[in-house]
């Protein structure tokens, strides 16, 4: 491990010319030294050459790495397989740094030695138009990912700034393709790992209309299936975490692993259903008739087709 080295890992799939962009990012940060390794996540397209130019250009700073397509979470590891940094930062291909955002975690990490990830404030840019709120919970302090994290992700990928004694505490990235992100975060806020939030925006995160590896689930059920099995990984690290029942972030959750079951039913995939449907019954502190009624719609009818009435019957209240 190099003190101050920062590495930044770049997974990327058919995305050559927003590679570019990104990678431009790292390079414009007013912090070095930095290191750039981009694995190539198995690209048919100009990514490999786009990749070689980039290293050609700064042979010094980029290294590269080519793997058969597994996904984000396999790239990102593989990357890190390579990483020499005393701090670690994960950019999806897509996305951008601002220029002092390694320089400004860093000082906040230095004034705070027990934070192991500093975070801070992340714009959205939707089609080109930056929104005026920060992404998901960026520009919310909290000590710890736990129970926050329970109501979703509190960050994209590109915001936290980790220290490498740290990624070594949290353990390998998930495998997954659907919100593997989420679950890594959840292996880190079962640790109660201390975080250190800068009052400052630190990056941007990209919507755009190209293929996007996250809305895959609304059309592959295999993508589906992992997505279910996400939100129990999640819980089990809550568990964990022994976050309490009674919690108001756990209460929120169990409602998301019951809408989570009937999303999975509705597709046949029963196990995952049965599962999900199982938990959210058996931890919500006020089981009411919607969770009876499903339960016995289930019973009489299956997943599949009670699932679909269910979900009429809600769009018919609403």
């Amino acid at each position: 491990m190099i003190t101050d080295l920062v590495s930044t890992i770049i997974p990327v799939f058919n995305r050559g010319a927003m590679l570019r962009e990104a990678v431009d990012s790292v390079l414009a940060q007013t912090w070095r030294p930095i290191e750039i390794i981009i694995v190539d996540d198995g690209s048919s397209d100009d990514t490999t050459q786009v990749m070689q130019q980039l290293q050609a250009q700064h042979p010094h700073i980029i290294r590269l790495l080519r793997q058969d397509n597994a996904g984000p979470g396999v790239a990102r590891q593989n990357g890190l397989s390579l990483a020499q940094g005393e701090f670690v930062q994960f950019l999806d291909s897509d996305d951008l740094l601002l220029p002092d955002k390694f320089a400004v975690q860093i000082a906040g990490l230095r004034s705070d030695p027990e934070a192991g990830i500093a975070y801070g404030k992340t714009w959205i840019n939707e089609q080109g138009v930056r929104l005026a709120e920060p992404a998901q919970g960026t520009g919310t302090a909290v000590r710890t990912l736990f129970p926050t994290l329970l109501e979703g992700p509190l960050w994209p990928t590109l915001t936290p700034l980790y220290r490498r004694t740290t990624i070594e505490r949290i353990g390998a990235w998930p495998a997954a393709r659907q919100l593997e992100d989420w679950q890594y975060d959840a292996q880190a806020a079962a640790l109660r790992i201390p975080l250190h939030h800068v009052d400052a925006f630190v990056a941007e995160t990209r919507n755009h209309a190209g293929p996007r590896l996250c809305h895959l689930w609304q059309t592959d059920i295999n993508a589906m299936r992992e997505r279910a099995r996400a939100y129990l990984i999640v819980f089990t690290h809550a568990q964990r975490a022994r976050i309490g029942r009674e919690t108001p972030e756990m209460q929120r959750f169990v409602r998301s692993l019951f809408w989570m079951a009937r999303t999975s039913g509705a597709q046949g995939l029963v196990a995952e259903a049965d599962a999900l449907f199982a938990i959210a019954r058996a931890h919500a502190t006020n089981v009411g008739w919607d969770y009876r009624i499903a339960g016995l719609l289930v019973l009489l009818m299956g997943w599949r087709r009670a699932s679909r009435l269910l979900e009429a019957v809600a769009r018919w209240r609403r």
